[in-house]
């Protein structure tokens, strides 16, 4: 597998990527703007993109003509400390970017599984995405794609936008957008942190073929992929 067209950027620390890293983020959203009218951005929850959440938040931009949704979520309620809805809410959607569009992937249904057909069609509605951010966990899984989940070839191979997960390592049920909706997007960028997280990522670089669900990411050949990563 060639990764030569992987473009991977290295940071000393989070800190630094999240600056960098946010002023590219801006800058592709503002093409989207100029060119379309509007832009679409879908970012990952966790720890990792908490600083690059502060510092997008402040960036100067149209921000009333972007949308804003999340890659998958727990499905716990929105005042949960687990809840990446209530990361989001509390961390990007403020400043500047408190003018964004947000689209929720908490719908209330008491299963991920019922709310993830719903999410599916009103998903499935929405144009190609202008910058999807994913993240990385060190069992090599993505948004809620993990590599012991049975649902994960419905995530990898399947039509819809959205399906539930249940992984048998990971707490909480979850809603995780699926690789075919992820892939409909012009940009799509990984950010992690940590030499167990790189280390995956060599792996699955090195092998070229590989049943983790980052690696189905990672060879694909039709969305530009850049990695951000930071010690």
């Amino acid at each position: 597998m060639n990764y030569e067209h992987k473009s991977v950027k290295t940071f000393v620390s989070n800190e630094e990527l999240s600056q960098v890293f946010s002023e590219q983020i801006a800058t592709r959203l503002r093409q989207a703007i100029q060119q379309r009218g509007r832009a679409y951005l879908v970012v990952s929850g966790g720890n990792t993109p908490k600083p690059l959440f502060e510092k997008l938040s402040r960036i100067d931009l149209d921000w009333a003509k972007v949308t804003i949704l999340l890659a998958d979520e727990r499905w716990v309620l929105p005042d949960s400390s687990d809840s990446n809805d209530k990361l989001v809410k509390t961390l990007l959607l403020k400043n500047n970017a408190g003018k964004a569009s947000y689209i929720s992937l908490f719908t209330g249904h008491e299963k991920a599984a019922n709310a993830a057909l719903v999410l599916s069609s009103q998903l499935n509605a929405l144009p190609t995405f202008d910058v999807v951010v994913l993240g990385m966990g060190d069992d090599g899984h993505t948004a809620s794609l993990f590599p012991d989940c049975a649902e994960l070839e419905q995530g990898l191979q399947g039509k819809e936008a959205v399906i539930a997960t249940h992984p048998a390592k990971a707490p909480y049920a979850r809603v995780s957008l699926t690789k075919s909706r992820l892939l409909n997007s012009r940009n799509l960028y990984f950010h992690f942190c940590g030499e167990n997280k790189l280390k995956v990522f060599k792996e699955v670089e090195s092998q070229g073929e590989t049943t983790l669900p980052i690696g189905a990411f990672l060879q694909q050949q039709c969305v530009p992929t850049e990695v951000y990563y930071a010690a």
